[in-house]
């Protein structure tokens, strides 16, 4: 596949790149949420279950009940045996009225304090009718969390296919900050047609394409917003790259890339006549392949992202390195100044030839430069 790819050195952990240590701990965390799943005698614990749809608003005890109570399992509707995973429902009355259902999973402690929804990053009730809402943390802890083998499976091998060359480009520190990014911009625009879809609906208004009219409670899980900004910046960087799409048929990475961003935009036009669609998903796809197109070209912005550290924030630049560089318009790089123009050249080869068309001098200027 040409440049695109990576495998760890021999230089045991300490070889391992920022992309490599992404993936364990998505598998890491898979496998603690596995084992803590609720077995089926932890099911009659209410609190292994996770509110994710509900379907009235209003606060119990204003004349609302639920049944079973909230002291009590939900009824159990269905699920998976052999992933222990079930549905329940709780039928909202006012008086001998039903006038909405609660509807609840079985989610382990990880995945119920990691998972994303529109309630609970922006606003929203609980079961008992309580505002919920600005878990903020949810905008990145969602990104290692992963539905099923399979999620985590195609996830983890696309991160594994491109992510070294996004890596590459700049800098262990930088990609990280690039990768979470991207992920939290796929939340973002989850959040926003979400919450716009819901908001027509409580003025009675059809939903229009492109907004989400999934319940504001229902959970977004998974890496791919990240993986999908990757993808965008590998298409920047490496655009006549060749990738096997289902390891035959032979296609530009740029071809790939821009048809999968395609096929997430006709979903979200048509989701309501596609059987089967993941409208949520790929409007995180989408959000994070936007966050992927802006970033690899803007990758200055990705400086700092970790300044809640202080000065230990790994992407942060020195203030003298910054004083010089803002002075002088310059970076600096082993020992000597490179001008921004040579840089930009730099920047302009890869885009036209690929990353692997750079000399040894052109790849060490960049290298110190994704350092700074």
């Amino acid at each position: 596949m040409g440049p695109v790819g990576g495998m760890p050195g021999t230089g045991g952990w300490r070889s391992l790149t920022a992309t490599h240590w992404v993936i364990i701990a998505c598998v890491l965390i898979y496998m603690v949420e596995g084992f803590g799943r609720p077995s089926g005698e932890q099911l009659k614990d209410p609190s292994s279950w996770t509110l994710v749809s509900l379907e009235h608003q209003g606060r119990l005890g204003d004349s609302l009940r639920v049944s079973p109570p909230l002291s009590q399992p939900p009824k159990i509707l269905g699920g998976n045996q052999s992933t222990n995973t079930f549905t329940g429902q709780r039928t909202i009355y006012s008086g001998d009225n039903e006038v909405g259902v609660a509807v609840y999973q079985n989610m382990a402690l990880i995945k119920r304090l990691g998972y994303f929804s529109t309630s609970n990053a922006l606003i929203g009730s609980n079961a008992q009718g309580d505002m919920i809402g600005g878990q903020i943390w949810r905008f990145i802890s969602f990104q290692f969390l992963h539905a099923d083998f399979t999620h985590l499976l195609v996830n983890m091998f696309g991160l594994w296919i491109f992510g070294p060359l996004v890596e590459r480009y700049l800098g262990a520190k930088r990609f990280l900050a690039f990768y979470l990014l991207c992920g939290i911009f796929g939340a973002l625009l989850y959040l926003l047609l979400n919450a716009a879809g819901a908001a027509l609906s409580i003025f009675g208004m059809d939903s229009l394409p492109f907004l989400l009219v999934n319940n504001t409670h229902t959970p977004l899980i998974g890496a791919s917003a990240g993986v999908f900004g990757v993808l965008m910046a590998g298409a920047y960087l490496s655009p006549n790259s060749t990738v096997l799409l289902f390891f035959l048929i032979p296609m530009r990475l740029a071809t790939l890339c821009y048809a999968l961003i395609a096929f997430s935009i006709f979903v979200l036009i048509f989701q309501n006549n596609t059987p089967g669609a993941n409208a949520g998903g790929e409007a995180a796809h989408l959000g994070g392949a936007i966050g992927g197109f802006y970033f690899i070209r803007n990758p200055h912005h990705l400086h700092g992202f970790f300044d809640l550290l202080g000065r230990v924030d790994p992407t942060s630049t020195s203030s003298k390195v910054r004083k010089v560089a803002g002075r002088a318009g310059k970076a600096v790089t082993g020992g000597r100044a490179v001008d921004d123009a040579e840089i930009d050249r730099i920047l302009a080869k890869i885009h036209a030839k690929g990353l692997h068309s750079l000399n040894n001098r052109e790849k060490k200027i960049l290298r110190d430069c994704s350092k700074r």
